[in-house]
This record gives C-alpha cells, sequence and structure tokens, in this order.
C-alpha cells in the first residue's frame, strides 16, 4: 500500500489513493473516488464516487464531498465544511442524473463550517471565511464572507490578505512575501 489508513476507516473497492495520503479514522472514500498523493484526509470525512482531489489537498474532520466535485492540487477544506450537488433535493425524488459540477481551482481555502452550492467555480487561491454560503462563481484570489458569501477584498498565495492597491498603479504586496500583484478589470494578478 502506498497510502496510510487508519483501520477504521472503509476504502471501497475502485478508489485510487495516491502515493504518500493519510487517511484518518472513520473516513468513507468510495469507489471511483480519485485522491492525489500527499493529501491529508481527516476524522469522519466522507468522499463520494465520481469526485476527483488533486495532489496536497488537505481535507479537515467531517467534511463531505459529495459526486461531481472536483478540487485541483493544494485546496484546503476546513473542518465540517460541506458541498452539495443537487440544486433542489427531496428525499421522495432520485435527482441523481442532475448532479451539477463544481470545480475549486488550485490553492483555494474553504473556512471550517462554508457551504458550497453546487454548480460554481472557484477561483485559484480564493478564501472563503468560515460559515460562508457559496452561491455563485468566485474570482481567483477573492476574499469572500457571509450568508449568503460577498468579496470583502484579496488575498494573496500565501494567504495573506492584501491592501487596496496604491492609486494609479493599481499595485499591492502580500505583506509576508513581498510579491507584487496587480488588480486589473477587477481581477488580481501576480
Amino acid at each position: 500500500m502506498t497510502y496510510n489508513v487508519h483501520p477504521s476507516a472503509i476504502i471501497d473497492k475502485g478508489a485510487d489513493i495516491g502515493f504518500g495520503t493519510n487517511i484518518w479514522h472513520w473516513v468513507h472514500v468510495c469507489a471511483g473516488a480519485k485522491i492525489g498523493k500527499a493529501c491529508s484526509i481527516g476524522q469522519n470525512a466522507f468522499i463520494g464516487s465520481d469526485v476527483v482531489i488533486g495532489n496536497n489537498c488537505k481535507i479537515q474532520n467531517n467534511v463531505s464531498i459529495y459526486e461531481a466535485v472536483t478540487l485541483e492540487e493544494d485546496v484546503f477544506c476546513g473542518p465540517s465544511m460541506v458541498f452539495t450537488n443537487v440544486y433542489n433535493p427531496r428525499s421522495a425524488i432520485s435527482r441523481k442524473d442532475q448532479y451539477q459540477k463544481t470545480l475549486v481551482k488550485k490553492g483555494a481555502t474553504l473556512g471550517a463550517n462554508c457551504t458550497v452550492i453546487c454548480g460554481i467555480t472557484i477561483g485559484e487561491y480564493a478564501f472563503v471565511g468560515a460559515g460562508a454560503v457559496v452561491n455563485k462563481d468566485v474570482k481567483p484570489y477573492a476574499l469572500i464572507v457571509g450568508v449568503p458569501a460577498k468579496q470583502i477584498g484579496w488575498m494573496s498565495q500565501f494567504g495573506e490578505r492584501l491592501s487596496l492597491p496604491i492609486i494609479g498603479t493599481g499595485e499591492t504586496r502580500c505583506p509576508h512575501s513581498g510579491v507584487v500583484y496587480k488588480l486589473q478589470d477587477g481581477f488580481v494578478y501576480v
């Protein structure tokens, strides 16, 4: 075995798990799930079939990732956050043919207890605050919070809040790394 799994975890036959991934207590990984290298899947997580998780993702305790969700590499899913895959579920009506795809791009952070409504894309290095309800696409590097989530700023790749750009240049620096970011046409670029 090329990954580490706690004895209480259930890994269905047909799940594809990358080298060096750690799977902790009471996790269920369904057949058909694809998990990359060097990931950490925290206690009591659920990974559905038709889920793709890129390399070096951190899935904290009590996270449910349902079918039709893709996480690119370096995504952080905070404790007890959840994804949906049907917009209008009913117990008595099967809507498996209506699953909507959700894409979380490289380096994004999804805060504790946030909910991501299906059918959206969360941009590279975006930062979703704890408890937010995300119901529309999120720009790369955006900082969003609230119910429903609204953008309140920008974040660096390092995870530091960026100050407003200097008037005239449209540029700002990450307070930790010193990397220069440019605000142009409503988007941040490195």
